[in-house]
C-alpha cells in the first residue's frame, strides 16, 4: 500500500509540474491587460502544499517553522512568528506591547502616533488594545511618516510610533529612531507592503521593537493569506507565540516565571491569546516563495525606473514619487503611484477612468486620509496638524499595478496609454 501511495504521489507531482509548464494559467489576469497583481506561485508551492494535505499534517508545523527561520534571516531580525494574516501580525505586534509581563506595557488611553495615510489594519489593532491613534501627516515623495510632523505631535501621553513603510518605501528610520529614543517610545513597523525594502542598507522590520509583514495574495510574495511578526527580543517573540495560540505556553522557547498550581503544561494559560495560527499549507508556500522574492523585486524596480523616466516629461501635470533611494536605501514598489497636480487641466478621476478603460487597473493610495473615513468616528483618536499632504493624496493620488508579471510589453503599453491621454489634453 505504501509503494502504491508513493507512486500516486509521484504522478500527482508530475501532473502539477506539467500543468504549470503549459504557461500562465488562463484567467490569472482576469479581464485586465495590466492587472494590479497576478498569482506569484507555481508548481513548487502547489506540490509542497499537496504533500502536506496528503500526509494529513496540515496545521502549524515544521514547514511553518522553516519559513519563519528563512524570513527572520532575510529581514535580519532575531526571530519570526508566523500568523494567519498580515492584519493578525499587526494585531499581535500591538498586543505584545501591552503584555503585563513587560516592565512598561502600553495601557488604555496611551497615544500611538500613526500616519494619516495607511490601511485600516494599521489603526484597528491599536483601538483593540485601547490605545489612541494620533494621525500625523506624511511625506509626498514616499507617502510615509513626516518626522517633523511626528515630533510636533508627541505629547505627554505618547507611548509609541508606528512606522508604516507604505507602497514599499522605507520610512526615515534614522529620524524616527532618534525620536523614539529621545522620548522613550516604542517603535513598531508596519512593513506589510515592504518585503525587502531597505533604509540605509538595513531591511525594514529590523529597526523597531517589533514589526509586521503580510503575505496576502497581492503582495511581493504570497502564502495566499498569512503574516509574520518579527523581533530581535526573545521575550517579545515568545509573547507573540502565546498570543497567536490561545495564550498558552506550549510553543514558547523560554517559559515565563509563573507559578503552576498543578495545571497540565500543555494547557497552561498565562497571557492574553487568540487563535491566529497559520496552516502548514501557508508555510509550504512560503518556503518556496522565498527564492522568488529578490527576482520579483528586481522586476518591480526596473518597471519603476522605466515609468519614472517615461513620465518625467509630464512633471508640470503629474507628481512622481522617487521612492526611498537615498542613503543606501531601496524601495520595492508595491505599486507605481502618480499624483495629479492641482494645476493640471484634468482630474485624477479623468486619468484613472481613461486607464481603466484601457485595461489598466488602478486603486487609491490605500485608505487615503483616514481622517476622512467614516470609521474614524467609532473610536477615540487625535488629529495632529492640518494633514495637507494626506489630503492631497486622498483627492489626487492613485497607483497601478507593478509586479513580477509586468515586463517590457506591459510597461510600454502603460506608457503609451498615458501618452495618449496627455496628447488629448494639451
Amino acid at each position: 500500500m505504501t509503494e502504491r501511495r508513493q507512486a500516486i504521489s509521484a504522478q500527482i507531482r508530475a501532473l502539477v509540474e506539467e500543468y504549470f509548464a503549459l504557461g500562465e494559467v488562463p484567467g490569472a489576469r482576469g479581464t485586465a491587460r495590466v492587472p494590479l497583481h497576478v498569482p506569484s506561485y507555481g508548481a513548487e508551492e502547489v506540490n509542497e502544499a499537496l504533500a502536506s494535505l496528503l500526509s494529513t499534517r496540515v496545521t502549524m508545523g515544521e514547514k511553518v517553522q522553516r519559513f519563519e527561520a528563512l524570513w527572520a534571516d532575510y529581514v535580519g531580525a532575531g526571530q519570526a512568528v508566523m500568523v494567519n494574516s498580515g492584519s493578525s501580525a499587526n494585531l499581535i505586534a500591538a498586543e505584545v506591547l501591552r503584555s503585563p509581563f513587560l516592565p512598561r506595557p502600553l495601557a488604555p488611553g496611551d497615544e500611538v502616533i500613526v500616519p494619516a495615510v495607511a490601511w485600516s489594519t494599521t489603526y484597528f489593532p491599536l483601538v483593540t488594545i485601547g490605545a489612541v491613534p494620533v494621525l500625523v501627516d506624511v511625506d509626498l515623495d514616499t507617502f510615509t511618516l513626516d518626522p517633523k510632523a511626528v515630533e510636533a505631535a508627541i505629547g505627554p501621553r505618547t507611548r509609541a510610533i508606528v512606522a508604516v513603510h507604505l507602497l514599499g518605501n522605507a520610512c526615515d528610520m534614522a529620524a524616527l529612531g532618534a525620536l523614539a529614543r529621545r522620548h522613550d517610545l516604542y517603535l513598531l513597523e508596519d512593513a506589510c507592503e515592504a518585503h525587502g525594502a531597505e533604509f540605509a542598507g538595513t531591511r525594514v522590520g529590523a529597526f523597531g521593537q517589533v514589526a509586521a509583514f503580510s503575505f496576502y495574495f497581492s503582495h511581493h510574495i504570497s502564502t495566499i493569506e498569512g503574516g509574520m511578526v518579527v523581533t530581535s527580543d526573545e521575550r517579545l517573540a515568545d509573547l507573540a507565540r502565546m498570543l497567536r495560540a490561545h495564550g498558552w505556553q506550549r510553543d514558547v522557547r523560554k517559559k515565563l516565571d509563573v507559578p503552576n498550581p498543578g495545571i497540565d503544561e500543555r494547557y497552561f494559560f498565562v497571557n492574553f491569546g487568540y487563535n491566529l495560527r497559520p496552516m502548514e499549507l501557508q508555510g509550504a508556500f512560503g518556503i518556496h516563495q522565498m527564492q522568488r522574492l529578490e527576482p520579483f523585486i528586481r522586476t518591480r524596480r526596473e518597471n519603476a525606473a522605466y515609468w519614472g523616466q517615461a513620465f518625467a516629461k509630464y512633471a508640470d501635470r503629474l507628481r512622481l514619487s522617487p521612492g526611498r533611494e537615498d542613503r543606501g536605501s531601496r524601495s520595492v514598489w508595491f505599486g507605481y503611484p502618480l499624483s495629479v497636480r492641482p494645476e493640471a487641466p484634468f482630474t485624477r478621476e479623468d486619468l484613472t477612468r481613461f486607464l481603466e478603460g484601457k485595461g489598466i487597473e488602478t486603486r487609491p493610495i490605500m485608505a487615503g486620509n483616514f481622517r476622512d473615513q467614516p470609521a474614524i468616528r467609532l473610536f477615540p483618536h487625535r488629529i495632529a496638524g492640518g494633514l495637507p499632504n494626506a489630503e492631497l493624496i486622498m483627492r489626487a493620488s492613485f497607483f497601478f499595478g507593478n509586479h513580477h508579471a509586468i515586463g517590457e510589453p506591459e510597461r510600454a503599453y502603460v506608457r503609451e496609454c498615458v501618452d495618449e491621454f496627455m496628447a488629448g489634453r494639451r
